[in-house]
């Protein structure tokens, strides 16, 4: 298949673009690089069945040009605002990079008669929810502008099933974890510590707990989950059953980098941040009754990708 992976050069996509190509596919990168960067794709720039473009999928004639090049099959789109606190500060960002892109991709699908198409969703989708969630569970009431965006994609996702030939597949992340990080608690705590191995500031109480799940184990998981999941529009969350909080992140990272006399300080409250969900777990039946389950646990995916980034 020919397939466009938008956000191809960041954290997530640069994974996928690996494990397609390895797969046999034609993989076509499309990343603006904001966040993604050369380095995360060096590996694949002379593979034949690999081309990277560096564009914005909000720039119509660049990718109008990429489509009647090539014979698009798929469209992965994992381009998106992964900066949930600057979306708090800023409006504009998730309604520009999270849902106008997911539109845009969407009139590609339509104008060349794309027949497949996998979307990057996430739990913020649900919000604040104090039980399990289910693919079925609602009303979705996100608490940030990140969630909201996504949540208003999946629904424009649906509508356009309805005008069109085209299956659908939305995978709701977790957090996700594991080399070539971008963002997040792991590459944060780091990079303090490399700054003042002293002392380290921790948003919220610490005692957030939320599901990490390895990188490789969510690649796994939305190709099964793309290639079981039959229907026109489908829904799935892929995840851990298990959680760690952040100060046991931060215990593990001061741990392995030999900082025994670093002090913990706590900016307090039970959310690190305006729109952070500090709790929550997935139902994980859907996933389930494809037959698989992640490789490692949540702690096991934060230690393997601590070392990723250390070494």
């Amino acid at each position: 298949m020919n397939i466009i992976v938008t956000g191809g050069a960041g954290f997530i996509g640069s994974h996928l673009c690996k494990r397609l190509v390895e797969d046999g596919h034609y993989v076509i990168c499309i990343d603006n690089l904001s966040l993604g960067s050369i380095k995360n794709i060096h590996h694949l720039i002379e593979h034949k069945q690999f081309l990277f473009q560096e564009g914005d999928i909000l720039d119509k004639t660049f990718m109008n040009n990429i489509c009647k090049q090539h014979c698009i099959d798929s469209i992965y789109h994992l381009a998106a605002n992964s900066d949930i606190q600057e979306g708090s500060n800023n409006l504009e960002i998730d309604i520009t990079k999270t849902f106008q892109t997911t539109i845009n991709c969407l009139e590609y699908v339509q104008e060349y008669a794309i027949k497949s198409f996998v979307f990057a969703s996430s739990s913020a989708v649900y919000g604040d929810f104090r039980e399990p969630m289910g693919e079925e569970s609602g009303p979705c009431r996100p608490v940030s502008f990140y969630g909201a965006a996504k949540l208003a994609s999946e629904h424009y996702i649906h509508a356009m099933l309805q005008q069109i030939d085209c299956k659908a597949w939305v995978i709701r992340f977790p957090n996700v974890v594991g080399p070539h990080l971008t963002h997040g608690v792991i590459y944060d705590f780091i990079r303090k510590l490399q700054k003042n191995p002293d002392k380290l500031e921790i948003l919220g109480d610490g005692k957030q707990c939320k599901p990490y799940m390895l990188v490789d184990d969510l690649i796994e998981g939305m190709l099964r989950a793309k290639e079981m999941l039959k229907d026109t529009f489908n829904v799935i969350n892929l995840g851990v059953e298990t959680a760690t909080t952040v100060t046991e992140i931060a215990n593990k990272i001061v741990k392995y980098m030999n900082l025994p006399d670093v002090s913990f300080s706590y900016t307090g409250g039970s959310s690190g941040w305006v729109g952070d969900v500090s709790t929550f777990e997935y139902d994980l039946t859907k996933m389930k009754e494809l037959g698989w389950s992640p490789s490692v646990t949540s702690d096991e995916a934060i230690q393997r990708c601590i070392e990723a980034e250390l070494q």
